[in-house]
């Protein structure tokens, strides 16, 4: 034990000094930290450890109760083109229209793991990022889209929303912005994987693990999530979201 020659102090701080000298890292390290205080140590913070974002699923694999839908045809109703049916959403393509998730998103990665209907030419689809205003342009909402169109999944569409890209003058046909790269997607009828990540205003894109796609200074940085119904039946199975903080 140290002692402190230290007359001057309170003998409250002084009975503090001695405590504190008592102390070694075994006392730490009974009490659950790594050393006074860990790397990971925030006060106030259950055991001392700050929770880290976890991935969760936006379709629950049963049903569609936690989702909402727009549709061209004002008559026809969700089951009229969206199912679940063995864990997966089988969706029919028509008519035109979207799922929309039911509360807004944003600085996050997105997992959507899908295919074109086994035994099908494929067709159009898309996955619209910061989905806000309805029926911006026809049935579809002011949005960027991540396209999943088979041939082109990965290219952007800007749908109201705009993003910016370094090769502009290449890769950008009026609101469409073509993917950088090709024959990143498996044979029709196969499962994809799309993996988007929204980080504030910057937007990636990679399918099947390769980058397709990335642009910063988005004019939105957060809003729903939808997934279109445009003319052909395509099939998700996965669709989860990761928070980024």
């Amino acid at each position: 034990m140290r002692i402190f020659a230290m007359s001057h102090l309170r003998p409250l701080s002084l009975l503090c000094l001695l405590v504190a000298s008592c102390c070694t890292e075994a006392d730490f390290a009974e009490s659950g930290t790594d050393g006074p205080l860990a790397d990971n140590y925030v006060l106030g913070a259950a055991g001392g450890k700050v929770p880290q974002p976890t991935e969760f699923a936006l379709f629950n694999g049963k049903d569609l109760s936690n989702w909402d839908f727009e549709l061209s045809d004002k008559n026809a109703d969700m089951s009229d083109v969206w199912s679940v049916e063995d864990g997966i959403i089988i969706c029919k393509g028509t008519p035109a229209g979207y799922l929309r998730t039911q509360k807004p998103y944003g600085d996050y990665e997105l997992t959507v793991v899908y295919r074109w209907a086994p035994g099908t030419q494929g067709g159009n689809s898309g996955v619209l990022l910061h989905a806000s205003t309805p029926r911006e342009l026809g049935i579809w909402p002011k949005c960027l889209e991540s396209q999943l169109e088979a041939g082109s999944a990965g290219d952007f569409w800007q749908l109201g929303e705009t993003i910016e890209v370094a090769d502009a003058d290449t890769r950008q046909k009026g609101r469409r912005i073509i993917r950088h790269t090709d024959d990143v997607e498996n044979p029709l009828g196969e499962w994809n994987t799309m993996i988007v990540r929204c980080d504030a205003a910057d937007v990636s894109v990679t399918v099947n693990g390769t980058p397709t796609n990335s642009g910063t200074h988005g004019s939105s940085e957060s809003g729903a999530i939808c997934f279109q119904s445009e003319g052909a039946e395509i099939h998700f199975k996965q669709i989860s979201l990761k928070p980024l903080r």
